[in-house]
């Protein structure tokens, strides 16, 4: 099986035939290259009775270019403070829109390389993609023949050479966000735990990377008490029972680095016994998002093959769900670490799905190369109401941040518009979760919500940190483990809408990509 990406072809004739319009994605016209001038003449022209070009997309007849067709959508002005590369793929899912909405099916995208910008091209035609996926159980119903919203998407290159490096990483990116869209959109029974699992082993067939499924209520109870917890209500239906999802990539050549990735994965949340209440519960499928990001980034590992990397992950799938046998605040539950953990909320989940996960890693990262640990989520409302939408949180522990890990992840998500912001995990956090009574070593939260709590998507990185084990290697310890925490919350997508496939892009930029851009 491989991902349902739109079909995407190259070109360096502006004047093509083979399409049938072109979607020019740039500041102004008046900035052109020579070999784009055939566009000039006729925005000019259209200028001068609408003094508003650029304000909006706009399309036009051009007799001579690619279906007579010609879509202008500004990115407007890109060069003040606040301005970044998402200008790029903004107005590029603008001309996609237009253009689907003029009838086109053989659109070419030409969006010339900006000075200050020099991966606008590439950034353009992520934003193109991102507006042609059409979701999985669409495509499943056959409610269009070609399982595509058009039949091919044209990139325009000045070189042959460029086009060619363009489409390859155009695919592969959009290879993983599609992986990460199904996963993640799609709804609670289409990707309840099995399917998911289902849907991940045929993706990696015959492919370099290696994928185990642990589905065995015994093993998942010895092995992951903390996730077995919230399983265990869930587990009395066949269909939404948990499985574990390991993944595995190893580059050739020797391995400088290795990435051990835990994603969180519930099919869905209800809260639990802290039921979400108040008509809140509404789109807690894409609480999957986390596992869909690592599928994702599998799968650009999958396609590009980078060398001298080994990446590990873990998909932690599991439903969240209500009824007699759910898990409830004030259990107790020992942790793979050993460490005893109060329940404070069932709605914080997440954390507990993900913790024996990353003590697992843990105890592996000890004997590999160069290991940097990772926890990505869906985790917190509190970072939605700290950053806003459209941002990644990263947070380091020590010996990360003394090697400017979040900064170099901040950076990297700049490059294409995978966008990043930093917080730190302080003191307090760690105060906050340390047991409170003679019963408890970790309390896991309290019983309000994130958004309700100081710090409330910092503070679950100390947890983490406190239930796997890994205050143990810390900065003054004889083995220190770097390891981050990322909150998807506000980046993974708006519902309704579509997923965004964050933080693929940025992951790729950071490990894969840096000889390419």
């Amino acid at each position: 099986m491989d991902t349902c990406v739109q079909p995407v072809e190259w070109t360096t004739d502006v004047k093509n035939q083979n399409f049938d319009g072109i979607i020019l994605v740039t500041q102004s016209h008046d900035t052109l290259p020579d070999e784009l001038q055939c566009l000039k003449a006729p925005l000019q022209d259209y200028s001068s009775v609408d003094s508003g070009l650029g304000e909006e997309v706009v399309l036009l007849k051009v007799p001579g270019l690619p279906g007579n067709r010609l879509v202008f959508a500004s990115t407007g002005p890109v060069n003040r403070d606040y301005d970044d590369v998402r200008r790029f793929s903004d107005a590029a899912v603008n001309g996609i829109k237009r253009a689907l909405k003029a009838g086109m099916q053989r659109p070419l995208l030409v969006c010339p390389p900006h000075k200050e910008y020099k991966n606008s091209t590439l950034v353009a035609a992520l934003g193109a993609l991102h507006a042609l996926y059409m979701p999985l159980e669409i495509r499943e119903a056959k409610m269009k023949p070609t399982g595509y919203k058009v039949c091919v998407l044209g990139l325009w290159a000045a070189q042959e050479a460029q086009g060619k490096k363009l489409m390859e990483l155009a695919d592969a990116l959009e290879s993983g966000r599609v992986a990460c869209r199904d996963i993640s959109g799609s709804d609670p029974e289409r990707m309840a735990a099995p399917r998911v699992a289902d849907y991940v082993q045929a993706l990696f067939e015959n492919s370099p990377v290696q994928v185990e499924v642990v589905s065995d209520l015994k093993i998942l109870e010895k092995e992951y008490p903390c996730l077995a917890a919230v399983n265990r209500c869930a587990n009395g239906v066949p269909r939404h029972q948990a499985r574990v999802i390991k993944l595995q990539y190893c580059g050739e050549g020797p391995i400088q680095k290795t990435l051990m990735l835990v994603g969180k994965g519930v099919t869905y949340d209800t809260g639990g016994a802290d039921i979400k209440a108040g008509g809140i519960m509404a789109g807690m499928h894409r609480d999957k998002s986390g596992a869909a990001a690592v599928a994702g980034f599998f799968q650009v590992l999958a396609k590009l093959k980078p060398t001298h990397i080994k990446v590990l992950g873990s998909m932690a799938m599991v439903r969240n769900s209500v009824g007699s046998d759910c898990y409830v605040a004030d259990e107790l539950v020992v942790s793979r670490a050993g460490r005893r953990v109060r329940v404070g909320n069932t709605d914080a989940e997440g954390r507990m799905v993900m913790v024996d996960l990353l003590c697992e890693m843990k105890e592996k990262a000890v004997r590999e190369t160069s290991p940097h640990l990772f926890t990505i989520a869906t985790l917190t409302g509190h970072a939605i109401r700290a950053m806003g939408p459209n941002y990644s949180i990263i947070m380091d522990n020590g010996l990360a941040h003394r090697r400017g890990n979040a900064a170099q992840w901040q950076k990297a998500g700049d490059v294409l518009g995978d966008m990043f912001e930093v917080s730190n995990i302080r003191r307090e956090d760690y105060e906050f979760h340390k047991g409170k009574s003679e019963y408890e070593d970790v309390l896991q939260c309290n019983n309000l919500p994130s958004t309700a709590t100081p710090r409330g998507h910092q503070s679950p990185a100390a947890f983490l940190i406190l239930a796997s084990g890994l205050d143990k290697h810390g900065v003054d310890s004889d083995t220190p483990l770097p390891y981050s925490h990322i909150d998807i919350a506000g980046s993974s997508g708006p519902f309704p809408g579509v997923p965004t496939g964050a933080p693929i892009v940025a992951m790729a930029t950071n490990y894969v990509l840096s000889g390419d851009l």
